[in-house]
């Protein structure tokens, strides 16, 4: 079952309310989107980042697999700061461009980039270079939106540990594909972050709540944030100081980029950039025992 035929299944069964409070119980949950026994990760390296990012979504099967003609597709990658590219703190615009392309090669009726910033969203969204990047693409169906605040809606998840309601934003759940974009780096607090921890940016509140019990929180929220594709940007990742940065001595070129279904299991390699294990990040663990995906490297297929 796709991520957006189990939203609409939940709400044929009235579980999503006009006050937008969801309960979810075991029967449903039953039948949420399942990893495969063995994820398959797809990697590639060099200098061509948007041939990077084809090369490795062609191994997974092609954009059309993840997209069909005529859907809304919401890509959101991480621009929560205002840094410029070198600098590693958000995805790299060259990567966001190529998957928004892909996207509407394969026939998707719009394309919404956006993301719930830390920093001002009208300096992060410029200064990141991926507005820009998505608007050189010229074409109508692509689209740089600002987050509404209104647009967010409470949600209540009944297997969460620790994050029992939280505020999620309405576009992401009600767009037909989801596609997160996170480039890898250092976090001062949860130690790294790449495709699970990318989800702070669809949702909403004070995030200061968020941060006490930090890793049981991610690992609760992506029991509900559910993207079709995951496409982790590691051409160059942030070493020390995340997740702003600010100083090209924290940043070092790995030249990567890595695709897959799986957040757990791209998180799970993820580590090994850092010199880390994925038993080394709380919330890889966490998420991995609530089912989400597999940590085991050996499990893991690498294309």
């Amino acid at each position: 079952m796709h991520r957006r035929d189990f939203i609409r299944y939940m709400t044929a069964l009235g579980l999503v309310s006009g006050a937008g409070r969801l309960v979810l119980p075991e029967e449903v949950w039953a039948m949420a989107p399942q990893q495969t026994p063995q994820p398959l990760v797809a990697k590639a390296q060099g200098a061509n980042y948007a041939q990077l990012v084809g090369d490795t979504i062609q191994a997974l099967g092609g954009m059309k697999k993840f997209v069909n003609p005529g859907e809304v597709v919401v890509v959101k990658p991480n621009m929560a700061w205002d840094r410029t590219p070198e600098m590693a703190a958000n995805a790299n615009p060259l990567v966001v461009r190529q998957v928004v392309e892909l996207c509407l090669e394969a026939g998707a009726k719009k394309v919404k980039v956006l993301d719930n910033t830390c920093h001002d969203a009208r300096k992060a969204y410029a200064n990141s270079g991926i507005k820009a990047a998505v608007e050189a693409i010229k074409d109508p169906r692509a689209v740089v939106e600002f987050v509404d605040d209104r647009g967010f809606v409470e949600l209540r998840i009944e297997k969460a540990k620790a994050l029992k309601k939280w505020y999620f934003y309405k576009e992401i759940l009600e767009a037909d594909r989801f596609i997160n974009i996170p480039i890898a780096k250092n976090h001062s607090e949860a130690r790294l972050t790449m495709c699970l921890k990318n989800m702070m940016g669809a949702i909403g509140g004070w995030r200061g709540r968020i941060h006490v019990g930090l890793h049981q929180n991610i690992a609760d929220m992506n029991l509900l944030l559910r993207p079709d594709l995951h496409v982790l940007d590691a051409t160059r990742i942030m070493l020390k100081n995340g997740p702003s940065g600010g100083s090209l001595e924290d940043v070092a070129v790995k030249n990567l980029v890595f695709a897959g279904t799986d957040p757990v299991a791209l998180d799970a390699l993820g580590t090994g950039l850092f010199g880390m294990k994925p038993a080394d990040i709380g919330y890889i663990t966490k998420s991995h025992q609530a089912g989400r995906g597999e940590m085991d490297l050996n499990k893991i297929k690498v294309l």
